[in-house]
Order: structure tokens, then sequence, then C-alpha cells
């Protein structure tokens, strides 16, 4: 049976990417030319939610949903974000698509800002994917020399300005209305989800943010229908989906893959199981933030649902491998001092609450811990769970912390009762 893989069926590893010329003889802005001459707005968010297109960012919010909630009636200007800045460990997945295959993220973009009738879009991209910024660069000025964007669109009559902005590069931006107020010039650090952001974000008007991902699979629903996005599945949910394996597999890498692979094919066969001498110990299915599974959860399906019923959360996609020869208590502090440098200190829990934890973890780890820290930590997990702080970050940074917690206590003991790290 062959796999089809949509979304990097023109990436060659190594090489240029695609010209507007090279991209349309593959049937590149076809999807364009028929929404612009065929459809309406409310047409193609109708295609989007048919297909269950969901959001590969991490949240899985469904794509027509978050269209659907701009009011169109509204005579305000719109705008539309794709977000590149891609800043969760363990994640590269929409680098790759933008250094690889450009167009198509500009297919995407020009197509979701139609359905949301936005006549300015934005793509905040990471500061450094250098590599990317360039590929991009070249590839929309491509496309307003070939009519795609600026003015009067293939004598449409829409209008579509799309600007490349660089970020400065902040864990933070991956919270939505921080990274509006980044491209605002502001600092960036979240506000207030109401009056939502589809109806006040950038600059006070209407706004759409969405993933790389997610808008790369925009062109092929609309060029080859719902139905047939939603069988390349394995799950409930549509589409293939792009995962990725880091740590001491033999093979790391990123593969396109049908959504609801098995944890357990993406390790072993793709990535190649692990390296000689190592055994795996626990993963994380999607990216830092999310919790901690065990071998014994390798046969979940990687879907949004079947991996929140394990215990975690889908995220990203970009699987990490704790092997048995690495600390589980070094690698958490590791991850917990990345947060505690990322936060934008908005919030008291998290400003205050992340360093914390990442200082009593390092204690541990250096032979200095007590007993009383592992309480310490889990009332730490209490105070920055969801609803406690402004925004997710503290929250997801904790989800690593908590399920250590529960699934390595002995090695937490050990450390405290040796005053050592056995791994050293």
């Amino acid at each position: 049976m062959t796999v089809e893989r949509p979304l990097t069926a023109n990436i060659q590893p190594g090489g240029e990417p695609l010209s507007l010329r090279e991209y349309e003889k593959v049937g590149g802005y076809q999807a364009v030319r028929k929404v612009l001459t065929s459809m309406t707005p409310a047409q193609v968010i109708d295609v989007m939610r048919e297909s269950d297109l969901k959001g590969r960012g991490g949240a899985g919010f469904p794509t027509a949903v978050k269209w659907g909630s701009v009011p169109l009636d509204s005579k305000k200007p719109r705008h539309f974000i794709a977000d590149a800045d891609e800043m969760e460990p363990g994640t590269f997945k929409d680098r790759v698509l933008m250094e690889g295959d450009p167009h198509q993220l500009i297919e995407g973009v020009i197509i979701g800002s139609f359905a949301t009738e936005a006549e300015s879009a934005f793509i905040f991209i990471r500061w450094e994917y250098t590599l990317a910024q360039k590929r991009l660069r070249r590839a929309i000025a491509e496309a307003y020399e070939n009519g795609y964007l600026g003015k009067n669109i293939l004598g449409s009559g829409f209008n579509l300005g799309l600007h490349l902005h660089v970020s400065a590069g902040r864990y933070i931006c991956g919270e939505g209305t921080a990274l509006v107020r980044s491209l605002e010039g502001d600092r960036a650090i979240p506000h207030s989800r109401v009056p939502r952001q589809t109806e006040c974000g950038l600059w006070g008007k209407p706004t759409i943010l969405n993933n790389v991902e997610t808008l790369c699979n925009v062109p092929h629903i609309i060029n080859k229908g719902a139905e047939w996005f939603r069988d390349l599945s394995l799950c409930e949910d549509g589409g293939t989906k792009m995962y990725s394996a880091s740590g001491r597999v033999k093979r790391p890498g990123l593969w396109e893959l049908p959504m609801g692979t098995p944890l357990r094919e993406i390790i072993e066969e793709h990535a190649g199981g692990m390296r000689e001498g190592y055994r795996l110990k626990a993963v994380m299915p999607g990216g830092a933030s999310t919790d901690f599974l065990l071998e014994e959860h390798l046969d979940v399906p990687m879907s949004f649902g079947s991996v929140q019923k394990a215990g975690s959360r889908l995220g990203t996609g970009a699987v990490i491998v704790l092997d048995d020869k690495t600390c589980p208590i070094g690698m958490v502090h590791n991850l917990e001092y990345f947060f505690a440098h990322e936060s934008c200190g908005w919030c008291t829990p998290c400003r205050e609450g992340l360093p914390w934890a990442a200082s009593i973890l390092q204690a541990i780890e250096n032979g200095k811990g007590i007993p009383e820290d592992l309480s310490t930590l889990e009332k730490l997990t209490w105070m920055m769970a969801p609803g406690r702080t402004f925004c997710a970050l503290a929250p997801g940074a904790m989800e690593p912390l908590g399920s250590a917690l529960k699934y390595f206590r002995e090695d937490f003991e050990q450390h405290i009762r040796e005053k050592r790290c056995p791994w050293r």
C-alpha cells in the first residue's frame, strides 16, 4: 500500500526548493485559482470543516472553527498570521517545510486569508531560521511578480499583502497573544483573551493565527477534497502528521506519516530503535512540554485523543526519547531551567515558581536535596496547573515535572538518600 505524503512530496533533502514555475508544474497554486474563481469564503471553511483539519501547532484546535469565528460582517480590516516561531524543544517540522517547499506555505496563507477575508498577512518566523527566511523571501517575491499576491489577485478582486516578520526568538511567542504583541513592536507578554483575537487581535483588528504545518495542508485539501484528507489518517483525526524523534535512537529524524501512526512504529521502525547498549526508559510524545509516557504506552496511536487518554498530549508530534543511561532528574532540571529562562515574568506563579522548581531540581541532582523537596515540587505543579497562571507556559513546563514525580519517584528518592546522582 502506497502512503501519500502531500506535505513533503516536493521536498528534496539537501536540494533547493521548487521555484514558482516548478511548483506550478506539479499543481501548485491551483488551489488558489480554484478558491478565487469558484468558491466563497464560507465554502472554503465548509471544506475545512468536512476535512477535520486540526491545528498542528500543539493545541489541535479545529481549523474551521477558528476561521469561522471571525465576524465576517464586520467592516474592520482583518489580519492573518502564520506562526513559524517554532521554539518548542525537540521540534523542527516547520523549519523543514519552509526550507523545502516555501510556496506550499504561501499558498496556504493566501487561501486562509481569503477564507477569513483578510487583506494583510504575516509569516512570524524564528530569527535563527535564516535559510528558511532567505527561501521564503525569494518565494514571496516570485508570488508578487506572478500575481498571486498584491492587488486584484488573478482578477478576482481579492487583495493580499504578505510580510515576513523575523522575531526576536522567545518561547513565550508560542502563546498567541504574546506573539501578536511582539508583532506590534511591544514586549512579548500575554494579554487577556477577552475578547478573542478573532474579534480583536493585531492592532485591535480581527486576527487569525495558524501554525505552518496546518496551513501547508490547506492547498491539498482544496485540490483533492475533504474525504481524501480524512482517508489519509489511521484514526479519527484527518490527514498526515509530521512526526520527529530525537534522543539515543539510531536514526533521529522527521517523517510525514498517517495521523494515528503508533508511537512504537515511529521509534522502532522509522527511528531505527534504540542505539546499541541503550534501553528506552520513557518518551515525551509531543515536545518538551508534554508528560512522559512509558514503554507500556508505545502502542498508543499518535493522535490527539489517543495520546491524551494515555496521559499526555500529542503536542507537535516531536518524540523525545529518554534512555536508561540518562538521568531523568537531570533531564527534567534541564527542561525546567529552559522554561524558567523563557518565562516572560508577567504573572507571579510562573515568574517565581519556575526558577524555584529549577533550583530544587539542581540541588537534588547535585546531592543536596532533602526529602521535603519532593512535596515542594508537587505543590509547585499544583500552583502552576492550568487556570492558575496567565498563559499555558508554566502549566506546560509542569507536565514533564509532574509525570517525572509520578514515574521516576524512586530515582528522586535515590538521589536524596545517596546524596549524589547515580548516573554520574
